[in-house]
């Protein structure tokens, strides 16, 4: 039982890890968001551009099922697509600030 109890703490230990790296990934990812979003402004480009978002989408179902992990292509894509959601909040109110 010790042992048992010790390597779900390593693990724990490793997820740990693993979510700091994603948060540190996710904010660099949306910092990007942003700064697309502050050229789209410059361009008078709307915000969303849904063919964007297409290719994006289907460039991680791919790598999803490139990787075959445990998680699906769509468990990925519903992922991402709130991460594009965050992203897009971001972008507008980045544009917010700027019209301020």
């Amino acid at each position: 039982m010790a042992e048992v109890l010790t390597n779900i703490e390593e693990l724990r230990s490793r997820i740990d890890v693993i979510d700091e790296q994603l948060v540190r990934l996710l904010n660099v990812r949306v910092a990007c968001a942003v700064e697309v979003g502050k050229l789209k402004h410059e361009a008078g480009l709307p915000i969303y551009q849904p063919e964007r978002e297409a290719q994006v989408l289907s460039s991680v179902r791919k790598a999803a099922r490139d990787l075959a992990g445990p998680l699906t292509a769509e468990a990925v894509v519903r992922i991402f697509e709130r991460v594009i959601d965050e992203a897009r909040r971001a972008e507008r109110a980045a544009s917010a600030r700027e019209n301020e």
